[in-house]
């Protein structure tokens, strides 16, 4: 009996060290808590280029996708400036070494300027790492990278590219993986002729199989139709639902069956080109989100059901709002960053959407990427590799550091894990710790 309590409190300690190792990990693109925040401690926040970088390693091309971590390993996609390879990559976390680099597929167009081949983020459940490109290709490797499955979603579903290029990273969440194709019905015709529609998908992380298939179709004008974000989960009063923005419409659908559950027509004045790029949030029983081009801010109440109206919206912020960066829900505050052309950052009281400070975070370059935080500090990052941190909280804005990296096309979002920031700029990938 005393050697059953012994191995039944050795494997309890097991978990309990598991358990701890996840917590510190940055899994997907938003982080642990889908909001792009971390309960790290011991986060350096006065750096330079010399100081404090624990390490960085030059990369093979660009890439908009945040770095992911887990079990000690950096995990990224990346596009290849010597050839059209599109890669999913592994780095030591504790000494930037590539531990190994993957072909998965090949950049088949062009796209935009602004967009990028590999923007969506890698995610991974601690068993697989999951690599998603802008030709529609997901794959599935193990932390090793050897390949267990890969599916192309454009030979079954038509064309998911729309104008700055497909870029919605894939949600893990209840042993799911959540995938949106958001686009122009018109502009995606199938071999018969009919438009193609616009749909959630989960798909079961081990065997790469549908599990649903679910249309969200809405009527919209032109542009709007096309949607970059991402699936977000928010779980309230026992309930759990997986969020999605595009085509004027913010809906929230049941995780189990893709079912719909409410909806909230967030676009007060429909236009030809209001497309969605910033992800909704979630917070103290909220959900937060931009309208579209960043005309103004919004709250909904956890309980929502049915159609949401006006009315039932818990408060609005119209002053400066994203039109790019997915906001920031950090210890009962919201950060929302309209870094395109005014390069504003506010601050604002979640519950209430009091405004508590705002302030112009200047440099040459947009700001694009979505902010992050952890131990305090509120880290970001703009297209030409200027990196600001600053307090989290207060009535006043307090900068602590401002260092350029002086590094084009700086896309994705810094990560946390591990008591370090990670931070991708056009070129090279840093670990950044005291």
């Amino acid at each position: 009996m005393c050697s059953e309590k012994k191995i039944l409190f050795v494997l309890a300690l097991i978990l309990l060290i598991v358990s701890s190792a996840f917590c510190g990990d940055w899994m997907q693109w938003r982080g642990p808590n889908f909001n792009g925040s971390a309960e790290a401690t011991g986060l350096v926040g006065d750096w330079s280029v010399k100081k404090n970088v624990k390490w960085s390693t030059k990369l093979p091309g660009t890439g908009a996708s945040t770095p992911i971590v887990c079990k000690g390993r950096v995990f990224i996609s990346s596009t290849d400036k010597a050839s059209k390879d599109l890669l999913g990559m592994c780095f030591d976390a504790a000494t930037g070494k590539e531990l190994w680099r993957k072909k998965i597929t090949t950049a088949s167009r062009k796209i935009a300027r602004k967009g990028d081949m590999a923007c969506p983020s890698a995610s991974t459940d601690g068993d697989r790492v999951y690599f998603t490109f802008e030709n529609g290709v997901i794959a599935a490797l193990d932390l090793d990278g050897n390949l267990k499955w890969q599916r192309q979603l454009e030979d079954q579903y038509g064309s998911v590219h729309i104008k700055f290029g497909y870029s919605s990273t894939p949600l893990l969440f209840d042993g799911r993986m959540y995938v949106l194709v958001l686009r122009h019905p018109d502009q995606h015709l199938g071999e018969d002729g009919k438009p193609r529609d616009s749909f959630i998908l989960a798909i079961d992380p081990v065997t790469g199989k549908n599990i649903f298939k679910q249309p969200r179709q809405f009527k919209a004008l032109e542009e709007t139709y096309d949607s970059y974000t991402s699936a977000i989960p928010f779980v309230h009063g026992g309930r759990k639902l997986i969020l999605v923005n595009a085509a004027d419409n913010l809906s929230a659908h049941d995780p189990a069956t893709g079912k719909e559950i409410w909806r909230y027509k967030y676009c007060l004045k429909p236009i030809r080109w209001g497309r969605n790029i910033a992800s909704v949030v979630t917070g103290d029983g909220k959900v937060f989100g931009a309208r579209a081009r960043g005309d103004g801010f919004y709250a909904i109440n956890g309980g929502a059901k049915g159609l949401v109206e006006e009315k039932d919206v818990a408060w609005t912020f119209d002053g400066p709002a994203p039109d790019v960066s997915t906001p920031l829900y950090y210890r009962g505050n919201l950060y929302v960053l309209a870094g395109s052309s005014k390069k504003v950052v506010s601050c604002l009281e979640s519950k209430t959407g009091k405004v508590k400070w705002t302030t112009k975070l200047g440099g040459s370059d947009p700001w694009r990427a979505s902010m992050t935080a952890g131990d305090g500090k509120i880290y970001c990052i703009n297209e030409g590799g200027l990196v600001v941190t600053f307090q989290a909280g207060g009535d006043k804005y307090k900068e602590i550091s401002r260092i350029n990296l002086d590094d084009k096309k700086s896309l994705a979002s810094i990560s946390i894990a591990d008591k370090a920031i990670f931070i991708r700029t056009g070129s090279k990938l840093y670990r950044i710790q005291k």
